[in-house]
């Protein structure tokens, strides 16, 4: 069976780390994945293709209405199934892969409030041409049938799975994290969804070894920064960006906090519960089918920076959750699960032609 994944290419977030784990595992299976990466040429792609370990069809796409882009997607689709991700992919690759006759899967990775807007109107048309809609929680499969307003038969639940912590691609910078801190660790885009602000505004009430490292960028660091120096705490905050080796300071933290507002999935989180680590993470969207409250980690109410630090105190006193979250994730979250769903689910769609 020959299936085509489509995906916008804007560097390495969550659903492209779900993609450089998923493909190789179904190839191990006996699909012929194939890639085909829409590439914004705002963005340097290269850690994304360095990583990928399937063959790969590059287009350039660098505008969001782009007829040309369609053309050469009805040339590129050749698949017993073409699987698509996220808006982009989902409209260009959808519409293509129907001129084309083939089966259509599409993956929602998010449940991003525009989603509910006037897009619901575009995004149940192009539902309209799947054949089957993964949702990657149970928490976003909900969304997607109560409140986009997608048919519910449509719609089944895959997790995302992961065995193993992410592979580094080089060696980490030197930083001024002192050696002998209690690091709070979060794995997230600097953005309004991610919460990072709250967790800035938790640190005052924490113990002064305590330090918060963000790993990711975007367009909230500076307002991040500003903000930390406000509450005198610019000094305990540190954000690298995007580093090569994420599991050395999985490694090296103490806790991983995760106060996002919404979430689709939350891959930190499972990377973090890989690394041993007791978890905090708001109590909203997906989160709570990875963290169980008091075992695996702990909840807290969202935009309350005062239930965060509560959560961190607590934590960092209670080192038990993390290998509890660990036996949780190896479980119930494994690539091998991951890979026999989505592969079941190709063998339905395609029996059903």
């Amino acid at each position: 069976m020959r299936v085509v994944h489509v995906h916008r290419i804007r560097g390495i977030g969550g659903s492209e780390r779900h993609l450089l784990t998923l493909l190789p595992a179904l190839a191990a299976r006996g699909v012929d994945a194939v890639f085909v990466g829409l590439d914004d040429p705002a963005w340097d792609p290269t850690d994304f293709y360095g990583a990928l370990r399937v063959p790969a069809v590059r287009l350039p796409a660098p505008r969001d209405i782009d007829p040309v882009l369609l053309g050469r997607l009805v040339r590129s689709l050749r698949g017993d199934v073409v699987h698509t991700h996220l808006v982009h992919a989902d409209m260009y690759g959808g519409v293509a892969a129907k001129l084309r006759g083939e089966r259509l899967v599409s993956t929602k990775h998010n449940d991003d409030p525009f989603r509910t807007g006037a897009f619901r109107h575009v995004e149940r048309g192009v539902a309209r041409l799947a054949d089957r809609i993964v949702a990657i929680t149970e928490s976003l499969r909900r969304f997607t049938i109560e409140q986009v307003g997608i048919p519910a038969a449509k719609v089944e639940t895959i997790h995302y799975g992961l065995d193993e912590l992410p592979e580094a691609w080089g060696a980490n910078p030197p930083d001024d994290v002192p050696a002998s801190a209690r690091v709070l660790l979060s794995v997230a885009r600097l953005t309004e969804q991610k919460g990072i602000d709250i967790a800035v505004r938790a640190l005052p009430s924490l113990p002064d070894d305590t330090v918060l490292v963000v790993l990711g960028d975007g367009p909230e660091r500076a307002r991040l920064e500003s903000l930390a120096r406000e509450l005198g705490v610019g000094g305990r905050v540190f954000l690298p960006g995007r580093v090569p080796d994420v599991a050395a300071w999985l490694r090296r933290a103490t806790v991983l906090v995760h106060p996002a507002r919404w979430e689709g999935f939350g891959l930190g989180v499972l990377e973090g519960m890989l690394a041993g680590l007791p978890v905090v993470a708001t109590n909203v969207s997906s989160l709570p089918e990875l963290v169980v409250d008091g075992e695996t980690g702990l909840l807290v109410q969202p935009d309350d920076p005062a239930a965060l630090a509560l959560g961190v105190a607590r934590a960092l006193g209670e080192p038990q959750l993390g290998a509890a979250g660990r036996e949780r994730a190896l479980r119930d979250f494994s690539v091998d699960r991951m890979a026999e769903r989505t592969l079941a689910l190709y063998e339905t769609v395609s029996a059903s032609s």
